[in-house]
Formats: structure tokens, C-alpha cells, sequence
């Protein structure tokens, strides 16, 4: 049982050994931590889309910081008082030494979880080669072994490569290598999932909300062996969508959506 002294990554390392999966929703801010951890939640993450989208840059090659990915992460765990999972890109940076740095940075900085992608942050070849990309994990979780759950996670399918059979040789020799929990985001159907979940066991895996097919439950998801839930961006364009649609009445002269915001209380409250 998790106490007041366990630490964050022990906290976290300790959801994925539960008997029962967990989601992990994605945060922004001060006020998104806040109303997650009063929703109940038991852990965070960040999302690269939101943090870059709300500097005012794109998602992805390197338009934000290793410093500033963390801090955000940071922000969220001390508002919310919760284990943070930190959404850290490929590392900033192609070589494993910057994995190690990054991991090593995320340890220092107090996030419970890491995660390692093996995008490249070039459109023009937006994935690693096996080898690099494995080489990457591996120097990664040797930073992270007792410190850190390392998410080594593969974007094929996030980057115009559905192709399932190299999507799991990498998440098996990224388990091989040491990863704590394998990650590929938008896998298309229910199937994938658990051909994944299969070809990684015992490690856990998470999915993105997903399948991207089809509507699935948490305990639809837990009865296959997924683990862990995360729903990257989507609360945040969830969010956007309602600004849109009330801007929208705002510009009409409608002030019925503006008038339905939260309450200054319900956030001060919290702060």
C-alpha cells in the first residue's frame, strides 16, 4: 500500500503491477493536473502536442526543450501531488547519450516515468533504424534500472507505417533491452493489441485510448492484458474543440457557452 513517504516512481511503478489496469490521462496545466487528481486519477502524463501547442509551435521536431518538457512535467506533479509520467520525445536528440541525459534529467527533476520514442524528428525519415532505435532504449533503461519506469515506445503507426509484424519486433527488443512498459500508439484494431500484449508479456503495455477502430472499454482492455491507458492530446483538443464552438457563439453574439465555464471557485479552491 502506497504511503505518504513511498516515492512517486514507486507509486507508479506499483499501478502497472496491480491486478487491475489503470488510466492515465494526459494533463496541460496547473488547473488540467488539478481537476484530474480531484477526478481520482492515480497518475499523470504529459503530452508533447500540448506543451508545443501551447508555446505556440508544432508538435515534433525538437520545437520544445528538454528542459521545458520537463518542467512541465514537473508543474503537473507538484500541483497535483501525483506521479507524473513524462512524455520526452525521442530524447532531444539522435544518439543514445542523449536518452541517458534526458532520462537522467527526468530522474533529477522528480518524474516517476519516462518514455523514449524512436522517431527522429525528421519528416524526411521520421523513424530510426532497428538498430539505433534499440541501441537508444537500451542506453536508456540503463539510466533509468530502480529509478524510473522507461516507456519504450515505437510511432510506425503514427508515422505512415502500419506495418504490425516490424511494430512488434521493436517493442519486443525494446523489452529485451530493458524498457519497463511498451508503447505503440494507434494501433488500428483490438487484434493488434493483443497481438502486442501476447508478444510482450509479462511487461505491461500501453495503449492510446484506442484501438483506433473502434470504441473499447478499460476493462474490455484489462481482460486482453493492457495495463495502462494514456489518451495523449485528446483532452487538450477536447478542450480546444469547446473553445472553438464557443467562440464561435461569442462572435454570434451568444454568450450562452462563455457563461458555462468552470467557476473561479471550483479552480481557486483547489489552488
Amino acid at each position: 500500500m502506497a504511503t505518504a513517504t513511498t516515492s512517486a516512481y514507486e507509486r507508479f511503478r506499483a499501478l502497472h503491477e496491480a491486478a487491475e489496469p489503470f488510466v492515465m490521462p494526459n494533463a496541460w496545466d496547473g488547473a488540467s493536473a488539478l481537476l484530474l487528481a480531484r477526478a481520482g486519477f492515480a497518475a499523470l502524463g504529459t503530452t508533447s502536442l500540448a506543451i508545443a501547442w501551447g508555446r505556440g509551435r508544432g508538435d515534433g521536431a525538437h520545437s520544445v526543450s528538454r528542459a521545458e518538457a520537463i518542467a512541465n512535467g514537473v508543474l503537473l506533479g507538484e500541483v497535483s501531488g501525483l506521479p507524473v509520467n513524462g512524455d520526452l520525445e525521442d530524447g532531444f536528440g539522435p544518439n543514445p547519450q542523449d536518452c541517458v541525459d534526458t532520462v537522467e534529467a527526468a530522474i533529477a527533476a522528480g518524474l516517476a516515468g519516462a518514455g523514449i520514442e524512436d522517431t527522429t524528428a525528421d519528416p524526411a525519415r521520421p523513424i530510426h533504424d532497428f538498430d539505433a532505435a534499440v541501441a537508444r532504449v537500451r542506453a536508456a533503461a540503463k539510466a533509468a534500472r530502480g529509478r524510473i519506469v522507461l516507456t519504450g515506445r515505437t510511432d510506425n503507426f503514427l508515422n505512415g507505417r502500419p506495418d504490425l509484424d516490424d511494430t512488434i519486433r521493436r517493442l519486443v527488443a525494446f523489452a529485451e533491452a530493458g524498457a519497463d512498459v511498451l508503447y505503440a500508439p494507434a494501433l488500428p484494431t483490438l487484434d493488434a493489441i493483443v497481438a502486442v500484449v501476447r508478444a510482450v508479456a509479462p511487461k505491461p503495455v500501453n495503449v492510446l485510448i484506442g484501438p483506433r477502430a473502434q470504441n473499447v472499454s478499460l476493462a474490455e482492455l484489462g481482460a486482453i492484458g493492457v495495463r495502462r491507458v494514456s489518451v495523449g492530446g485528446a483532452l487538450y483538443k477536447s478542450a480546444l474543440a469547446h473553445l472553438v464552438g464557443a467562440a464561435q457563439q461569442l462572435r454570434s453574439g451568444d454568450f450562452g457557452d462563455v457563461r458555462a465555464a468552470v467557476a473561479n471557485q471550483t479552480i481557486a479552491g483547489l489552488f
